[in-house]
């Protein structure tokens, strides 16, 4: 990747980023987040020879929400290889994140780790053995490992805020318990759940957490190459929500994005990147993140589905 190419096209974005009128709308259901300021915008990208790039607000912190799912999962499949997938499926949903419907409809197995049944799910199951607080103390350290970063924390108060008013977390947490994939009380799971997706970071800390991914972490593989793997496809397929065809379709880069407005994308062996605008679009996602990773990707031809002569 030619970095004087690279440093142009990040300028380029950020300027249009900064001119851009619809912004989307910040997820104003969750108090503490309908604070957050919309016109924020960071874009970070970490490649293999160490280096990062950075432009905007890439040093303010942001609650990365469902980003952690992707933490989690990569946790749940280290202690437990493919019996994890008896609980949760593995495909895409066209239904909302946060549906009833579509739970019910499969009786209490979720589509994929990244809706929030399943996420849900991917909690419940970590917690086998462990009380919530050492649950959260072995995610932080992951997560603070991936980032090669200890000062990154959780924020008490947007976990609190999630808990009050999260109603329909706590009716798929109990639609899950009558279906017998929760093994712990609704409670316990939900509260280490809120207090996971209250992971705080910069958009710099974030993509230092997608090396792991992208298979050039400075420590070495976190999990298995075919852990790995298993979690790029998902977030290609999945990552977006109900908006993954479409993402896939513009931006065609492993993603997983979160209501906090960040995205963290992955090009196996050649880039980590990390985009944050809170205001989102009707999916759930980052409108102006979404459209910086196809700037971005169609720039510099970085399309998984792209052919040669596209590059």
């Amino acid at each position: 990747m030619d970095k004087a190419t690279l440093t142009r096209v990040l300028d380029d974005i950020h300027r249009a980023a900064m001119l851009a009128e619809d912004r989307g709308k910040v997820a104003d259901y969750i108090p503490e987040l309908a604070r957050i300021d919309p016109g924020k915008f960071a874009m970070s990208i970490c490649l293999p020879d160490g280096s990062q790039y950075s432009v905007g607000d890439a040093q303010v912190e942001f609650s990365i929400q469902s980003v952690s799912k992707l933490f989690t999962l990569a946790i749940a499949l280290g202690r437990y290889g493919d019996r994890f997938w008896d609980r949760v499926g593995r495909e895409p949903s066209t239904f909302v994140f946060n549906s009833v419907q579509e739970l019910e409809a499969r009786q209490g197995i979720p589509p994929n780790p990244f809706v929030n049944a399943g996420a849900i799910v991917t909690t419940d199951s970590l917690l086998v053995g462990a009380q919530p607080k050492e649950t959260l103390a072995e995610i932080l350290q992951f997560v603070r490992l991936a980032a090669s970063d200890e000062s990154i924390f959780m924020d008490p108060s947007v976990a609190q805020s999630e808990k009050r008013t999260g109603h329909r977390n706590w009716s798929l947490a109990y639609f899950l318990r009558a279906c017998s994939n929760l093994h712990h009380d609704c409670e316990l799971t939900l509260g280490t759940y809120f207090h996971q997706c209250a992971i705080a970071m910069t958009c710099e800390q974030l993509a230092r957490c997608g090396r792991f991914l992208a298979g050039f972490h400075p420590t070495g593989g976190l999990i298995s190459p075919a852990h790995v793997r298993s979690i790029n496809a998902l977030m290609m397929t999945c990552g977006h929500y109900d908006g993954s065809g479409e993402f896939a379709y513009r931006v065609g880069i492993p993603s997983k994005s979160g209501v906090g407005g960040g995205i963290l994308a992955v090009l196996p062996g050649k880039a980590s990147i990390a985009v944050w605008s809170p205001g989102l679009d009707a999916h759930g996602n980052s409108l102006l993140g979404t459209v910086a990773l196809e700037h971005l990707s169609n720039a510099l031809g970085l399309s998984v589905f792209s052919l040669g002569s596209d590059r």
